[in-house]
């Protein structure tokens, strides 16, 4: 390992596991047909020399440590390193074509990681990455599940989830407190969904919101509805509806305007 330290306050955990590192690598598909590539979080390089392997890929790495920074750029001479924050990354700058996002990634980010691929969801068609377990399981859950929620809810929407492995704590410089899990979404074939996909996420929020509730009682301070949930949803909780239902419910608020 290299003398770069991990630090805490950036959410580091620096991956040991030669293995694991290549599993990671080889879970990339090249789903919709993309090139370009974009690696968040490289550290050290753990994961990023098995990706340099793969040449179909044009690889981008973003990192904010400064130290990292350094050591990538003399152990990886020619390797693309971005110094800068990937939630602020503007795609444009990068490929005007389809990409991906892989990365052992900082677990105080990673959620918002999922979102911004989201936001790019007309370009960024897959994603492999290390979360911490509870937050995989959430990403993947399905209807009826007590960790399935917004962000269920709005990634399925738009990508398949799969959970691919767990990852062992002592797999981490230092390790974690807590199991990790590597998924891998990838873009479905849904452009645009039936329904307003603001107002979509205004009623997903405010269902989850108050997940103890009822939709009749959860949903009565959305004004669009103005109390008026459909009686096929009305008695169910938000954890019972499925992406479809949600869409429906979203119909439903925007006629009762």
């Amino acid at each position: 390992m290299s003398d770069v330290r991990a630090k805490k306050f950036l959410g580091q955990h620096f991956l040991k596991e030669e293995s694991i590192a290549e599993r990671i690598a080889a879970s990339l598909t090249r789903h919709g047909g993309y090139t370009q590539l974009i690696e968040v979080g490289p550290g050290t390089g753990a994961l990023t020399k098995h990706l340099i392997k793969r040449t179909e890929f044009d690889l981008t790495c973003f990192e904010v440590d400064t130290d990292s920074i350094a050591y990538l750029n003399a152990h990886y001479p020619g390797l693309k390193v971005v110094q800068g924050d990937f939630l602020r990354m503007d795609p444009d700058r990068i490929t005007t074509g389809p990409f991906a996002v892989i990365g052992n990634f900082p677990y105080n980010i990673s959620t918002q990681i999922v979102f911004k691929v989201i936001e790019h969801r007309d370009r960024a068609v897959e994603l492999v990455g290390m979360f911490q377990k509870e937050v995989a399981d959430r990403l993947c859950a399905g209807p009826g599940s007590k960790t399935y929620g917004i962000s269920s809810v709005i990634a399925q929407a738009w990508f398949t989830m799969e959970m691919l492995f767990i990852v062992e704590p002592d797999a981490f410089i230092p390790p974690p407190k807590v199991r990790s899990a590597v998924i891998r979404m990838q873009r479905n074939n849904v452009q645009q969904l039936a329904c307003d996909e603001i107002l979509f996420f205004r009623v997903v929020k405010t269902a989850f919101n108050q997940r103890r509730k009822t939709l009749h009682n959860a949903l009565k301070s959305l004004p669009e509805l103005s109390g008026r949930v459909p009686e096929a949803f009305a008695g169910k909780r938000a954890e019972q509806l499925s992406v479809d239902d949600f869409i429906a419910l979203t119909i439903a608020a925007s006629e009762a305007r």
